[in-house]
């Protein structure tokens, strides 16, 4: 009975099972199976039953719903409101053009979210195809995703396991799962049962789907398909909605202010002007243009391009943003969580140290001339020898079990050895048993003689050995010497590999299998280590003097991780956290405990989720980079999850908001520059907008209750605000680096999308515009001007402030006159380029007709520009004033 029930359970539940406790038949009875494998019928029946063996992937946000996202936000909505009511109001050509507008807005928004969507989907491609099954007790190839719980799977070196499985058979197995583990040293498996208390990491007898076989072959029956599987389970843990990243905040923040303002006004001034006498007709179309002039309608045209540029910048230096706020959110980032393996080092094992009863080399440093010490070329002989390295062809990489790798690719770059010796077959060969520690081959040497070759644990092989190796030939063995080296070694973080070996005489037979070695001579010690990338410690330096934390979050030892941080120059004075001790603190104890680490080991993804919520309810913008699925919750949590293009895993790259093609620490700090810089510019421009805006809305309220004719029509604040204004603005969000970006701290969260001195700034300069605008037009009016010579005239006036104001927003503190002129290029041939654009329209009979212009004469051209010199003299002053009291604020614009 309770076999039916396990092989038809529900599949969480079969999943959920401890299969690693009990033995492999006991397996093979629960789940239905036999060493033969399932027949094919129910093999069908069960696929029916358990669904294919797949995981789920977020799916593509539907077209409609990115285009209705362009329309969600209030000032958007105010337009399409003063859209409605131009056509409503028989206003056609003004309802066209605010349609115009919103459409354009529109359509660049969305091309930008599907582009980015794109470039990350066509980065998916890890994926287990098809693998070989026993059916009918035959061996079939079939589809990974037709697997179903008790199909007996087989696996050896090079394929990836399709599922989740209980191991039968292990002959030297080993399996890389550094995408769920973190740890860089593949993990050795056999078929035997372990404890009850054993971690996820440690269940030798169990191999996890999407994991990669680095050496060896085994069979396994399969325990859990799809989503049950390990893999499955973390991959549902990013399926819920991301997180909202600081930019995003702010501009909704605002553009809520906005609306609300500009809702409130244009009713008040419509109210206003129904009262004192004036048609409801005349006061809808003042309405329309009191809207229009207060939006700043290019504001999300100007966030946009940005935003782009950024994305821009950043993927010519490797690194694919999937969302565009994710360009500013790098730039506010205040503590990155970044995974150890493959991000942080170089995922790949590498010989650093090589100590030998004479000498110690450091073989990172070495120049070749380590190799004439005999006793280091036997080192290194040995460890080549005794090897299961392989490479496909001349020029391919060796692959095999990680250890093996890096001793054979470090033995060939001294040159103690070519490759077709090291692959010449040995006499005899016993590969790398887990249980044993050790491994054993027999070759013959130069002389012609047979030597016995063995690597393995220094305990192992000590225990095997009875004298030392020495430049002058051997000494007696010195068990004491050789362990404390092995200690040293071990405590510096490196994984160490012993060598010894001997001289087998000429009439000694060899049994098969080789017996347990004895009499051997030790020779020495390799330590090994998955290094540092190239500049990850001079990047993180970097992120310290811009302010940001840099905390290393591993599955790998405490010895190991503590180890590698050093190196890279993270604080390594507080103990690492663990998982272990996370269990036992609550949320308190922790957020006191993570103020004070830099390195967290061992930890689970839930651990690492935790960590990321923990640091974020401490009011931090956390950015977290790994490649793994272990890292994908908390690459889906955070501000701005940072995945690996090449290394890193389908499921991490859809949890990411950037994506590294290069795989490199380094690329993250690039992104953390440019995102200050392109938040710089979006904060310059909107200064600029919302300045020249408010201006607007100032002057237009104050012209309503004062009873005079409509300030400006519709159309032509539509005009300033896209065809003047929008061409300098974005040419302003294009503004370049100031070059100290990484040498500030990150920005006050507490402020918003405006500093405090670019807020007195706006209230000051608008109002100045706005007394201006309302002074000219005024005069003009009572002057005996025509009513559209007026208009024309203070028109201009407003065109030639927002010429000045825009070359005033290049620098919140310094003077326009210390700046390069042709340092935004762009900028000054657009602002010149805009009022010439204006002239031509005063002078080009249709244009004028149609918003309502005529031309000036160069007398009033010089009166407006000099009154529009005027706000660039007031920005000067302020700025100066600021400058001589040194009231500089930490977050610079």
């Amino acid at each position: 009975m309770a076999t039916q029930r396990a092989a038809d359970a529900d599949p969480a539940l079969l999943a959920q099972r401890k299969w690693f406790l009990i033995n492999s038949q006991e397996a093979l009875r629960e789940l239905m199976s036999s060493e033969n494998g399932l027949s094919s019928t129910e093999a069908e029946s069960r696929l029916q039953r358990y669904g294919p063996n797949e995981l789920s992937y977020a799916s593509s946000t539907p077209w409609w719903r990115v285009l209705l996202r362009q329309f969600l936000s209030p000032v958007i909505g105010v337009l399409v409101i003063a859209a409605v009511i131009s056509a409503a109001t028989d206003h056609p050509v003004d309802a066209i053009a605010i349609s115009l507008i919103l459409g354009l807005n529109a359509a660049l928004g969305f091309w930008q979210e599907r582009k980015a969507e794109a470039d990350v989907r066509a980065l998916q491609s890890l994926s287990v195809d098809t693998c070989r099954v026993l059916r009918d007790a035959t061996e079939h190839v079939v589809s990974a995703a037709d697997v179903v719980p008790g199909d007996i799977v087989l696996i050896e070196s090079g394929e990836r396991i399709p599922a989740d499985m209980r191991l039968l058979q292990a002959n030297a197995l080993r399996v890389d799962e550094s995408m769920l583990t973190g740890e860089s040293v593949a993990a050795s498996k056999r078929s035997a049962a372990v404890p009850v208390d054993s971690p996820s990491a440690e269940r030798s007898n169990m191999a996890f789907s999407g994991t990669f076989v680095t050496s060896g072959r085994g069979v396994g029956v399969v325990t859990a398909t799809g989503v049950h599987t390990q893999l499955g389970e973390i991959n549902a843990l990013v399926q819920g909605p991301a997180g909202t990243g600081p930019l995003q905040m702010l501009t909704h923040k605002l553009e809520r202010r906005i609306g609300l303002i500009v809702l409130v006004s244009v009713t008040a001034v419509f109210v206003a002007g129904v009262l004192t006498g004036n048609s409801i007709s005349e006061m809808f179309r003042t309405a329309v243009a009191l809207a229009v002039a207060s939006i700043p309608e290019s504001l999300p045209i100007v966030l946009t391009v940005a935003m782009s540029v950024g994305v821009s910048r950043m993927a010519t230096r490797n690194a694919i943003l999937r969302t565009l706020p994710s360009v500013e959110t790098l730039g506010s980032t205040t503590v990155i969580a970044s995974d150890k393996t493959g991000t942080l080092t170089q995922n790949r094992l590498t010989v650093e140290r090589i100590w030998t009863p004479d000498s110690t080399v450091d073989v990172t440093a070495a120049d070749g001339q380590a190799t004439e010490s005999p006793t280091i070329k036997a080192v290194l002989l040995t460890g080549a020898l005794t090897n299961e390295a392989t490479r496909g062809g001349s020029h391919s990489e060796l692959t095999g079990d990680a250890v093996d790798v890096a001793m054979a690719r470090t033995a060939l770059e001294f040159g103690v050895l070519s490759e077709e010796e090291r692959a010449e077959t040995p006499r005899a060969h016993m590969p790398y048993e887990p249980d044993l520690r050790y491994s054993q081959t027999v070759r013959v040497d130069e002389r012609g003689r047979r030597v016995l070759h063995v690597k393995g644990s220094a305990d192992t092989l000590l225990s095997m050995s009875d004298s030392l190796a020495r430049h002058s030939g051997t000494s007696e063995l010195d068990h004491k010497l050789v362990q404390d080296a092995n200690s040293r070694m071990a405590a510096d973080g490196l994984r160490v590999i012993a060598t010894a070996t001997r001289t087998l005489e000429p009439g000694e037979e060899l049994s098969s299998p080789l017996p347990t070695p004895s009499g051997l001579t030790f020779l020495g010690l390799q330590g090994m280590s998955d290094p540092p990338r190239a500049d990850v410690a001079a990047a993180i330096r970097a992120c310290q003097e811009a302010g940001i934390a840099v905390k290393m979050i591993t599955g790998d030892q405490p010895l190991t991780a503590t180890a590698i941080a050093k190196r890279l120059g993270l604080p390594t004075d507080v103990p690492p956290l663990t998982g272990a001790e996370m269990a036992e603190l609550d949320d308190d104890a922790l957020t006191v405990r993570l103020a004070e680490v830099s390195v967290a080991a061992r930890v689970t993804p839930q651990d690492k989720l935790r960590i990321v919520r923990l640091l974020q309810a401490a009011d931090h913008v956390v950015a977290v980079t790994g490649d793994g699925v272990n890292d994908a919750p908390a690459l889906k949590a955070a501000a701005i999850g940072v995945a690996m293009g090449r290394s890193g895993t389908d499921v991490a790259r859809e949890s990411a908001d950037l994506v590294l093609t290069d795989d490199n620490f380094v690329t993250i700090v690039h992104a953390v520059e440019q995102g200050r810089v392109t938040f710089a510019a979006i904060r310059k421009a909107t200064f600029f907008l919302l300045s020249t805006g408010a201006a607007a809305l100032l002057a237009m309220s104050a012209n309503v209750v004062l009873n005079q004719p409509l300030l400006f029509l519709p159309l032509q604040m539509l005009w300033i605000n896209i065809v003047t204004n929008g061409v300098q603005d974005i040419a302003l969000a294009l503004e370049a680096a100031e070059g100290d970006e990484l040498k500030r701290p990150p920005r006050d969260r507490t402020e918003g999308l405006l500093s405090r001195t670019l807020w007195y700034r706006t209230g000051i300069t608008a109002t100045w515009m706005a007394v201006a605008i309302l002074v000219v037009f005024t005069w003009a009016f009572e002057s005996g001007m025509p009513e559209v010579e007026a208009r024309t005239f203070t028109l201009t006036v407003f065109v030639a402030l927002n010429f000045f104001q825009v070359l005033s927003a290049r620098a919140q503190y310094r003077s326009l006159f210390q700046l390069n002129p042709l340092g935004n290029k762009l900028l000054l041939f657009t602002s010149v380029g805009a009022l010439l654009l204006h002239w031509g329209a005063m002078q080009w009979s249709v244009s004028a007709e149609i918003l309502g212009l005529t031309p000036l004469s160069p007398w009033q051209w010089a009166v407006c520009l000099g009154v529009g010199s005027s706000v660039l003299l007031i920005v000067e002053a302020e700025k100066l004033v600021r400058r001589s009291s040194h009231r500089r604020e930490p977050s610079l614009a």
